[in-house]
């Protein structure tokens, strides 16, 4: 991990364990993970709310005050529009994506839920995503909350991560090892 990285992956974790301990605190987790949604929603939407909040050209009040009237039209958490005011006055708004994603984790673990990443050649149907749920589910020993990613490039199969392990069972890395191991052989 770059240096970068790392600097905006401990800023953002510091941020939402202060939010995720308030939330719990105030029994608002359903609200903070329902903001966490629509955040996430506005980011991969709104090409001006990512600019908004990873731009240098705004001054700490455009974006403090542009954050707060988005935060209040999304009618996001007291908690959650305050933080993103704060982010604002500090310059630190760039890190809202990595800040999501640590809620989420934080949320998860919270539930008891871990969180399987799959990256699959095709989009799954509801069945399909349903039923690897559940074999992920007797495998770990805990609810799994399954994101599917598409990419077409894996010609058919599966990529599934599971916090530090990974299943490859995609037809492009088939083809890659026995490529390899053609290459040893001649």
């Amino acid at each position: 991990m770059s240096e970068p990285a790392s600097i905006s992956s401990g800023i953002a974790a510091r941020y939402a364990t202060a939010v995720f301990e308030l939330a719990k605190e105030g029994k608002k987790l359903p609200a903070l993970e329902a903001d966490c949604d629509a955040l996430e929603d506005a980011l991969a939407s709104s090409d001006d709310f990512a600019a908004l909040i990873s731009s240098p050209v705004y001054t700490r009040e455009e974006q403090s005050s542009a954050v707060i009237a988005i935060a209040k039209k999304m009618k996001l958490s007291p908690i959650v529009t305050n933080t993103l005011g704060l982010m604002a006055e500090k310059r630190r708004l760039f890190v809202l994506p990595q800040l999501i994603t640590a809620l989420r984790a934080q949320i998860s673990d919270e539930k008891g839920e871990v969180t399987a990443e799959v990256t699959a050649a095709k989009k799954l149907t509801k069945a399909q995503a349903d039923a690897l749920a559940k074999t992920l589910k007797a495998s770990v020993g805990k609810d799994v909350t399954v994101n599917v990613a598409v990419d077409e490039s894996l010609i058919g199969g599966l990529i599934v991560k599971v916090g530090s392990k990974m299943i490859d069972t995609s037809i492009s890395s088939k083809l890659s090892n026995l490529q390899n191991a053609m290459k040893e052989v001649g």
